[in-house]
């Protein structure tokens, strides 16, 4: 398999999120922990056939889960918020009417 789908593991879609893409035309995903800035602006690239401007990175902390009387933890998921050049964007909902 291609590593730029590797990288990707699949986008955001949430309230703040849709605000941030109408608004600064930037489009959060969430990604694998161990890549930098770099390989993920090339990713994005390739993938959508958009130019990125900049990339901001982020761990998200897993959160403890309780179930009866059995506790865990979600796992650690790194987010990236990619800002695009004015003009790109991605379509994420593609066959919509």
């Amino acid at each position: 398999m291609n590593k730029t789908f590797q990288i990707i593991q699949r986008p955001l879609l949430t309230e703040k999120i849709t605000n941030l893409a109408e608004l600064n035309n930037q489009y959060a995903f969430e990604i694998v922990k161990n890549i930098n800035k770099i390989e993920i602006k090339k990713a994005i690239e390739k993938r959508f056939n958009v130019t990125v401007l900049s990339v901001r990175t982020m761990l998200v902390r897993g959160k403890k889960r309780k179930m009866g009387r059995f506790e865990g933890k979600r796992a650690q998921w790194k987010k990236a918020i990619v800002s695009l050049k004015e003009g790109d964007t991605i379509d994420f909902v593609e066959g919509s009417d």
